[in-house]
C-alpha cells in the first residue's frame, strides 16, 4: 500500500510552491483536492478528482487512492494541519499512511499583512462550531485570528459581537492572500457589520488598548460554574484559574449558607470568591491574594458580577489571616510552598462544623496537603477530577481534556457533638 502525500498550496497557485512540492506534484499519478484547491493547479497535467464534501465519502476516496495508486497526492489550501481536514483523515486512517508538506497558512499571512505577532493569539475556525463559546473566548482575548465560514461571514460575526457588547476591537479582513487580487480591509466593527467580502478571507481582531471590555450582561451569568472567560484574568496566569467544573464541586462541598463567612485563600482573579459571594449573599467573602495585579482583577470582577460582599485582603497567608473573622467555610487555591503552615493556620481558625476545601494540581502538592489535613482533621475526602469537554470537529465530536485537578475536603469536628 502506498503512502498519500499531502501538499499545501496558497492562493498564488503553483508559482508559490517550493521546489520539493512541485517535484511531488510532478511525480503524482493522481491529484485529489477540493474544487478550490484544484482550480489553482490548472497547469498541472495529471489526472484529478474532486474530494467529496461528505467526510465519510472523502475518506473512502482516499482509501481507494492509497490502495490503487502508486503515488497519489492530496492538495489542501495553506497548512493542511491547521484547521484543515488532514487531522480527520490521519485519525481515521493512521498517521503512518500520510506525508505532509505544508504551505504557509493563510492565517500566518494575514498576521504578517497587519504586522502583528500571532504566537499569543486565540485562533479558531467558525465552521462547524457553536458560536457562543467562541464569543466568550473573544471577549477576554487581546488578539484573535478567525477563519470565517459560509454561515458566519465577517459581517455576521461583527453584528453578533456588537449585540453582546464586545465592541473593543479593531478588525482586519484579509482576502485572497497571496493572489494578485489580495486585499486587506481595516474597519470598525460597526462598519464591518455592513460589508461583504470574498469567501476566501481571514479575520483578525486586535483589542483596543484604550477601551475596556464590557462583560456579559447579568441575565447571562450563572450563580456558580461560570465559564472562566466570564472573568477578567491575567493572561499569563489564565490557565491557573480554577476551571468551572472543579469550582462547582468545591463550592458544593463548602456547604455555604446565605450568611456564611468565607475565606478564599490564594484568590487569583476571584472566581471562587465571587461565586461564593453569590451563594452567601448575606455573608462576607474575604479574598486573600498577595499579587497586586490579581487584586485589581478581583475588584473588577466583583463589579462586573455586581457582588458587594467580597472583601479583598492584600497579603500572603498565613500572616494576613490574623485580623479576619473566623470562617464558616474556606477554599484554599494557592499556598505556594507553604502548604503545611497555611492549612494549619486556616484549620485552627475554622469554626467547629466548618468546611475546608483545598485545590491542588501537582502530585507533590496533593501528598503534602493530604498529610497535613489527616493530621489536623483525621478523615479527608480526596477527588482526582479529570474533565474532557466535547467539541465539534468535522461533523464529529471529539473531547479536549483539561489539566487534571485534585480536591481535598475536611469538616472540623463540632465539639458539642
Amino acid at each position: 500500500m502506498s503512502r498519500l502525500r499531502i501538499v499545501g498550496i496558497g492562493d498564488d497557485g503553483i508559482v508559490g510552491l517550493t521546489d520539493q512540492a512541485r517535484r511531488i506534484l510532478g511525480e503524482a499519478d493522481l491529484v485529489i483536492g477540493t474544487t478550490g484547491a484544484l482550480s489553482l493547479l490548472d497547469e498541472v497535467q495529471k489526472p484529478k478528482i474532486t474530494l467529496e464534501a461528505d467526510m465519510n465519502s472523502a475518506l473512502e476516496q482516499l482509501r481507494a487512492a492509497i490502495a490503487d495508486q502508486k503515488s497519489p497526492v492530496l492538495v489542501s489550501e495553506g497548512d493542511p494541519l491547521f484547521f484543515g481536514v488532514t487531522r480527520f483523515f490521519c485519525d481515521r486512517l493512521g498517521k503512518d499512511l500520510f506525508e505532509v508538506h505544508p504551505h504557509v497558512s493563510s492565517m500566518q499571512l494575514a498576521f504578517a499583512r497587519v504586522k502583528e505577532s500571532w504566537d499569543d493569539a486565540y485562533l479558531t475556525s467558525l465552521g462547524g462550531r457553536a458560536l457562543e463559546p467562541t464569543l466568550d473566548r473573544i471577549r477576554t482575548a487581546d488578539k484573535v485570528g478567525l477563519f470565517p465560514s459560509e454561515d458566519i461571514p465577517p459581517k455576521r460575526l461583527a453584528r453578533e459581537m456588537l449585540s453582546r457588547g464586545i465592541d473593543n476591537f479593531r478588525a482586519y479582513v484579509c482576502e485572497n492572500l497571496g493572489s494578485p487580487d489580495e486585499r486587506v480591509t481595516q474597519a470598525k466593527l460597526e462598519e464591518l457589520a455592513r460589508m461583504d467580502f470574498h469567501p476566501l478571507n481571514v479575520m483578525i481582531l486586535i483589542r483596543s488598548p484604550d477601551k475596556p471590555s464590557r462583560m456579559k450582561g447579568s441575565g447571562r451569568r450563572r450563580l456558580f460554574g461560570n465559564a472562566n472567560e466570564a472573568f477578567a484574568q491575567s493572561q499569563p496566569k489564565a490557565e491557573l484559574t480554577t476551571i468551572p467544573e472543579v469550582r462547582a464541586i468545591a463550592l458544593s462541598y463548602m456547604d455555604l449558607r446565605p450568611d456564611s463567612i468565607v475565606w478564599d485563600v490564594g484568590a487569583g482573579s476571584g472566581a471562587v470568591a465571587i461565586e461564593a459571594a453569590q451563594l452567601a449573599f448575606r455573608g462576607t467573602v474575604y479574598a486573600v491574594e498577595p499579587e497586586a495585579a490579581d487584586v485589581s482583577l478581583i475588584l473588577a470582577n466583583s463589579e462586573t458580577f455586581a457582588v458587594s460582599n467580597v472583601r479583598t485582603i492584600v497579603g500572603r497567608a498565613p500572616e494576613v489571616l490574623k485580623d479576619l473573622p473566623d470562617p464558616d467555610a474556606v477554599f484554599v487555591g494557592g499556598t505556594g510552598r507553604r502548604v503545611d503552615p497555611v492549612l494549619t493556620s486556616v484549620y485552627d481558625r475554622l469554626h467547629a462544623g466548618g468546611r475546608m476545601v483545598v485545590n491542588v494540581v501537582t502530585i507533590d502538592g496533593l501528598a503534602t496537603a493530604c498529610e497535613t489535613l489527616r493530621r489536623l482533621a483525621g478523615q479527608v475526602q480526596v477527588w482526582n477530577i479529570s474533565i474532557s469537554r466535547g467539541i465539534d470537529q468535522m461533523e464529529r465530536i471529539r473531547f479536549d481534556a483539561a489539566t487534571p485537578s485534585f480536591l481535598l475536603a475536611v469538616t472540623k469536628p463540632d465539639d458539642t457533638d
